[in-house]
């Protein structure tokens, strides 16, 4: 009795103190709606006074990367960023955007007697669950549930395409999906896959695919992906032609299985944009019905 008693104690005082706003202040969000903290942001949310002594948990969080056997660079990308250190004067540093695992494997490896310590491992440890889902999760989502999860999968997923591109020597991304797009659809471009949708000035073309399409063009993603890594490929005409390659294989894989082509499958009336609109707007109205309660 004393110990749970203790126990609401310590937490409650934790709460009082350090809430899981301090880690959504300072989370930002890429073009593609992917989340990522800064380091040194990170590094004072945590009371960490000095970069060296951070910089040591985060060599040993990248270790703990490693052994589990994940890709590093998905989850901690060195940066260089430029901090004032006078009025006019600036000065280049070292920096990372961590990923939301990136950040838990962080709180696993920091000082555990510090008090927001305790609060992160749980925010981050809960939060990186929410991001992953069973298979039978998965089956009982709705249709519409099943897209905005692939969608969220093929976001990623082009996110990291796009930064083995970069490295690869690719400039002109739009022409590099584009192969990717003209493998898989038979010659189609994004912008010829736009106009046969119908779709309003700036929709997302991705948003407007139901679960099979989207399927079949995270498969081309994430193949894209592996062999650039794999063959280390260097050079834009290059990586283009492999994008086109692995989108033509892709697109035999469906043929040859008996599967509806990837230009066949329907549109959705609903953009998943719009259903997110939707989804927000019920949301608010609960959260108005609930106040009007109080």
């Amino acid at each position: 009795m004393v110990n749970k008693s203790k126990n609401k104690i310590v937490n409650k005082v934790l709460n009082d103190k350090y809430t899981d706003s301090i880690f959504e202040s300072i989370k930002h969000l890429d073009e593609y709606g992917n989340e990522y903290w800064y380091a040194r942001e990170l590094q004072k949310a945590l009371d960490y006074k000095e970069w060296r002594n951070f910089k040591v948990v985060i060599d040993k969080a990248i270790t703990s990367c490693e052994n589990s056997k994940f890709n590093v660079l998905d989850h901690f990308v060195e940066v260089n960023k430029m901090i004032e250190i006078g009025k006019k004067a600036k000065r280049k540093v070292s920096e990372y955007k961590l990923s939301r695992y990136a950040c838990y494997l962080i709180m696993q490896n920091a000082d555990p007697s510090k008090e927001v310590i305790a609060l992160g491992q749980t925010y981050f440890a809960i939060q990186t669950r929410k991001q992953e889902i069973t298979e039978q999760e998965y089956e009982a989502l709705s249709d519409d549930g099943k897209r905005l999860y692939q969608r969220k999968l093929t976001r990623q997923g082009n996110y990291t395409l796009q930064k083995v591109a970069l490295s690869a020597g690719v400039k002109n991304m739009a022409e590099f999906h584009n192969a990717g797009y003209r493998g898989l659809y038979n010659g189609e471009t994004a912008d010829d896959i736009f106009k046969r949708k119908k779709l309003r000035y700036r929709e997302d073309i991705l948003d407007n695919m139901n679960e099979d399409e989207l399927v079949a063009n995270l498969f081309r993603i994430n193949q894209t992906k592996q062999r650039l890594i794999r063959d280390n490929v260097k050079g834009e005409d290059n990586a283009n032609a492999v994008h086109y390659e692995v989108g033509r294989k892709v697109r035999k894989a469906i043929q040859d299985i008996g599967g509806m082509m990837p230009e066949e499958m329907p549109t959705p009336k609903k953009s998943l944009k719009e259903l997110e609109r939707e989804k927000k707007k019920l949301e608010n109205k609960v959260y108005e019905k609930l106040e009007e309660i109080k």
